[in-house]
Order: C-alpha cells, then structure tokens, then sequence
C-alpha cells in the first residue's frame, strides 16, 4: 500500500472522529484496523519539540536534531512540536503539530485470537504510520526554521516558554522531554542578552532574579531538557565571537532558569547536543 493512498484514508476517518476525541495529527491505526477495543495503553511518554524561529541553524545541526528525534521515539509516545518568535503578523507562538504514536500489540494470545485479515491490516498500517511520522515532522521542522535572509531583530523566549507550560498543563504525560532549538539569547523588552550588536556576558543570579521579580518562570512539570543552538553564531554578522566565558555564564542562567521552573536541563548543547535525548 502506498503511502498517499494509506494517508487518505487515514485521515477521512481521523477527520469523521476530531469532534468526538483529542487532536492527534497521526492517524490511528487501530481505529483504521476496527480494532479499537484491543488497542494497548500508551507508554505515558511526551516529547515537545521547540524551534526558535529567529535562529539560523546550520544544516548539520538541523539533520542532527531530526535524526534525534527519530531515535527517541517510541511506539505509544505523543509528539508535540512548537515554534516560537517575537509577536510579529505571521511569526508567532503556534503548537504546529500534536501527534499520538499507536502502541505496538504484542501480547501474543490477543494477536492468535485476531483474524489474519484484520492482523495484516494493524501491521502494515503500524509501518506505514512510522515512515508518515517521519516525514511530517521533518518537513514541519524544516519550515519552522528560519532561512538566509530572514531577520527577525527579538526574541521572546521566556515568554515564550512561559505560554508553552501553560499550554502543556493541559496534556497528561508521566515522563516529559523538551528538546529546544535555539540560540537562548533573550532579546526583547524584558531583557537582552546582547550589547552593542553582540552577545554580552550576563550575571546569571541577577538575570535570574528579574526573571521571578516580572513572574517569567513557568511549570514544566518534572521535565527533562535537552538544549541545541545555544550562543549559535549568526554567520552574516560582524560581530559574532562567543567567548567561553560568555557561553559559562548563559548555561548558568538557563539551568537555573529551568529549575525554577519544575525542570532539569540534562544537555546544554552550544551549540551542537551531543548526547541522544534520553
């Protein structure tokens, strides 16, 4: 079965059933198969993808992230990805994509007591729902970053972030896993991160406290955080040098940042992650 013609029906029976359950951009393949009522329980576990859309990522990095995401992920996972800029007509906050991975059948007595038909049907439909996956959240992904050219002068991230916990506080997830694109470089009416068109060395502990005293943290629920692009250089500016020191200083804020917001963060990438998310 090819995978247009698999998508298409998928996705008239997603539409018929979008009333009646929660968003879920991946088409079900139990529901397709009408085996609903033999479906396993999800593994509990939630991804959330963040791309900050002011950043120039490099190729390498943005393949690497992709290729991260895949190893990741499980049968039973939900994936949510966000993407988020300065409030501008067509940059903004958005939860582009919110998908519930099906969870493999594999308890053997119910796969003897199904009909080999509606067996078939399950799997071939489980296959094809990991390759759809695949590539829908890596041609989101592309579009959410920003390409040569594109100038976007802020960047709200805490607040950003902020409005993203407040989103997810609805989702029921036992185990959590942020995985943020961007260069953590605050720019906006709160604060800036910059000095003179460059990147300036910030006090941590005393970003930190107007950070609580402007009521910027936010509750990301026991998550684990994982960073890529931080102090990332933008390649068509002039003044783009990021002294080890400097980058010592942002992790020290960001940490802290997140654990005061009800997270750790496991990798501070900067600007490559080179650990697997976990």
């Amino acid at each position: 079965m090819k995978i247009n013609k698999w998508c298409l029906l998928l996705l008239v029976g997603a539409t018929a059933l979008a009333q009646a359950a929660s968003r879920n951009d991946i088409p079900a393949c139990y529901d397709f198969a009408k085996l609903s009522h033999y479906r396993p329980a999800d593994s509990g576990r939630e991804l959330v993808i963040i791309i900050d859309q002011t950043v120039k990522i490099p190729r390498d990095i943005k393949n690497a992230s992709w290729q991260q995401i895949l190893r990741f992920t499980q049968p039973g996972d939900r994936v949510v990805l966000y993407q988020f800029s300065a409030l501008l007509q067509n940059n903004f906050m958005q939860r582009l994509f919110d998908g519930q991975l099906d969870p493999l059948l594999a308890d053997k007595k119910i796969r003897d007591s199904l009909g080999m038909e509606s067996l078939k049907s399950l799997d071939q439909c489980l296959g094809q729902q990991k390759v759809y996956f695949s590539k829908t959240i890596g041609a989101l992904m592309a579009k959410s970053f920003a390409e040569q050219g594109d100038n976007i002068a802020k960047s709200e991230i805490l607040d950003s972030l902020k409005r993203i916990s407040d989103d997810l506080a609805q989702d029921k997830a036992a185990s959590r896993t942020i995985f943020l694109l961007s260069d953590m470089l605050e720019n906006s009416a709160f604060d800036s991160f910059y000095r003179n068109n460059m990147m300036r060395l910030i006090a941590p502990e005393k970003v930190l406290q107007l950070v609580k005293q402007q009521n910027l943290l936010a509750d990301f629920r026991g998550a684990k955080v994982f960073v890529a692009g931080a102090g990332l250089i933008d390649t068509e500016s002039k003044n783009n040098y990021r002294s080890g020191k400097m980058l010592q200083q942002l992790e020290a804020f960001w940490r802290g940042y997140f654990t005061a917001s009800n997270a750790e963060v496991v990798s501070f990438g900067a600007p490559a992650l080179n650990v697997d998310l976990n």
